[in-house]
């Protein structure tokens, strides 16, 4: 009897936990609405929607019952019987619990409503690089921040609780020690480069491109790559994102750029890496809290792989030329393979962090890392940020933007409160490249296939050894089980100078 009354209670903690799913999936696709095609006179009232419903999702995280389901699962008797996956999705619940446990519920709701608000707020201003208008709504949502890790608690710097939430285990003092040592051979690489004088002919790509011709490729090249098109779609937004509501239905965002063949299709790649993570994870963690990325970083390392390592390779375009070539008719008849390859790899300073190089990109990560790092120190304050963030543009790539919509007001993220969140895009470049290395000696060489078109294979390795996981393992799990060693950016170092090496004959 008390068998049965365990697996009553065991299925009774699943389905409300099936429940909180539910909410989440619904709150992320009001704001997939929001973000794609909202009347902006509704944005309001949406907003205080999504409050609504995060704040009851809130009160289910940190309910009485969530408490009592908990006590009794992590007793370790009542842990026999249990799968690794089962004990994974009680601690899942229970350091969500713990966190959200210190938030007033009240205080949590505002929290949702001010950003829901913000981001629409912070196109106007990005449009109009009108800082000062976004700077109130920044205020509150850096304060709110502030607030809640005091009540979080934290260990060394205050940014650490922020930086877990997004990669569990990071700390400051890890990323000091891999994004040194990572700067400490970026720069001089890029300082190499700018001093050769050499650079590839790009003069081909400063044409007008027809914006339908442009989705059609984004399709074609999506198709290839293995999205399922039956559970999942291409929007257009201001700012391109992956929304994986469940692996059935997972929304990808590009733009368009009527002077610019690359940015839809490259940023088209990298929200399609995220979507095939998101498509492919096992079935039996569907309803749970496993259902997602492992981490930001780990994600972050499926966009950037097929976005730079496959999409920004020579084998890439020796087998996908050809294509772009019929999918423009005329533009591109005197170009080869090779002067497009070289072209889309072309390294300099730029103002745009998502049409950075893969070499430069690194250094707008840390830009915005050692930003962050100081508003929560206090060393820093908001109304500072359109000075500071000039002054490291300044010192990192020698250049400064002419207003804030082209600087401080770039990116989307602080106006949803994702502080924490951009150290994971060069973490993610330090994965891809490590993931990469054992993925093309098992494969028995990633060009080969790459130049073949035979992407099918890569798509499957990937998701036998990170996708089907979802969150069942720690970003740590998944580098040591897939690579054989913890994060080495030696990695990253190592593909970036080969392959800058070779481009501009250093």
């Amino acid at each position: 009897m008390a068998a049965e009354a365990h697996q009553a209670k065991w299925e009774s903690f699943k389905q409300y936990v099936k429940k909180m799913k539910s909410y989440e999936e619904a709150i992320g696709l009001i704001y997939w609405d929001m973000r794609t095609g909202a009347p902006k006179k509704g944005i309001a009232a949406r907003s205080e929607v999504v409050g609504e419903l995060s704040g009851e999702l809130f009160k289910m995280s940190v309910s009485e019952q969530m408490r009592e389901f908990l006590e009794y699962f992590t007793q370790p008797e009542h842990q026999e019987g249990l799968s690794r996956i089962d004990k994974r999705i009680v601690s899942e619940c229970k350091k969500e619990y713990d966190r959200s446990n210190k938030i007033p519920p009240e205080r949590y709701q505002e929290y949702v409503v001010l950003t829901s608000q913000a981001e629409s707020a912070w196109e106007d201003a990005k449009h109009t690089a009108d800082f000062e208008s976004f700077q109130p709504y920044l205020e509150k949502i850096v304060a709110f921040n502030h607030e809640f890790i005091e009540l979080w608690g934290y260990e060394g710097h205050k940014y650490n609780t922020l930086l877990d939430m997004y990669e569990p285990g990071m700390t400051v003092e890890k990323l000091d020690q891999v994004f040194g040592a990572l700067r400490e051979q970026v720069v001089p690489l890029l300082s190499a480069i700018q001093a050769s004088g050499r650079g590839p002919e790009n003069g081909f790509l400063k044409q007008t491109f027809d914006q339908d011709k442009q989705k059609k490729f984004s399709l074609f090249i999506l198709k290839e790559m293995g999205y399922d098109f039956e559970a999942g779609r291409l929007d257009e937004t201001v700012h391109p994102f992956a929304t994986g509501l469940n692996p059935g239905d997972v929304r990808i965002t590009t733009r368009y750029l009527k002077d610019d063949v690359n940015s839809a299709l490259f940023g088209t790649i990298h929200e399609g890496g995220h979507a095939l993570y998101e498509q492919n994870i096992s079935e039996e963690l569907l309803g749970t809290p496993l259902c997602t990325g492992t981490s930001m970083g780990i994600h972050e390392s499926q966009s950037r792989f097929w976005e730079n390592v496959i999409g920004r390779s020579r084998s890439f375009w020796s087998r996908y030329f050809p294509d772009l070539q019929a999918n423009y008719p005329g533009q591109f008849d005197d170009v080869s393979a090779e002067s497009f390859y070289l072209a889309t790899n072309e390294v300099k300073s730029s103002l745009i962090r998502i049409e950075a190089d893969e070499l430069t990109y690194n250094l707008h990560i840390m830009i915005r890392y050692e930003i962050e790092k100081a508003l929560f120190d206090g060393s820093v304050k908001v109304a500072d940020l359109p000075r500071v963030w000039n002054e490291k543009y300044r010192e990192y790539l020698g250049i400064e933007p002419s207003n804030n919509g082209d600087g401080v007001l770039q990116d989307v993220h602080w106006s949803g409160g994702a502080f924490g969140y951009f150290p994971s895009y060069a973490l993610g470049n330090m994965y891809a490249a490590q993931i990469a290395r054992t993925l093309d000696r098992e494969l028995g060489g990633l060009d080969e296939l790459v130049a073949q078109g035979n992407l099918e294979p890569v798509k499957a390795w990937l998701t036998e050894k990170i996708y089907r996981h979802g969150k069942s393992l720690t970003p740590a799990e998944i580098i040591l089980e897939v690579t054989g060693e913890e994060l080495n950016p030696r990695y990253l170092v190592d593909y970036l100078q080969a392959k800058y090496n070779d481009i501009y004959s250093l």
